[in-house]
């Protein structure tokens, strides 16, 4: 179907010509949205946590040490340990008037579900104050990378 011009002339030919400004229009919005849209995609990062360059933490006498190995055997204050064993201490650390901080130190080869597992257990005895401690990088020297 033709649609003729505006004028009314009587031998008008019917418009050949393409309207652009719903095209333009169209595109505008597509573009805003992917303007907005964009920065959401954007959601791989890749980390390498376990080689820093940091001042050493200072050790407390509320300080509880816990260390995952790369099989997950947890070690408290360098004492092997048990899952249930892990929670019952932390519950009883908890009691304590003076709430302790964890330092936890996780091998890189440690898998994160048992990192997770560790502070969640914490985090349900009661204790508030988690650190993860990381292996000090010489200055000046490049960050390695977790193999």
């Amino acid at each position: 179907m033709a649609f003729g011009g505006l004028d009314n002339k009587p031998n008008g030919q019917p418009m050949a010509d393409i309207n652009m400004t719903p095209l333009i229009d169209v595109m505008l919005v597509l573009l805003v949205i992917f303007i907005i849209t964009a920065p959401l995609f954007t959601h791989a990062i890749r980390l390498d946590l376990p080689k820093v360059s940091s001042q050493a933490a200072r050790e407390t006498p509320q300080t509880i040490t816990l260390s995952i190995d790369d099989a997950g055997k947890l070690y408290w204050n360098d004492t092997p340990v048990t899952a249930d064993d892990m929670r019952t201490r932390f519950s009883a650390a908890a009691k304590a008037a003076e709430k302790p901080e964890l330092h936890l130190r996780a091998s890189s080869g440690t898998r994160y579900e048992v990192v997770a597992q560790v502070m969640g257990a914490a985090q349900q005895a009661g204790i508030e104050k988690i650190g993860f401690v990381t292996q000090p990088v010489a200055p000046g020297a490049p960050p390695q990378r977790a193999k």
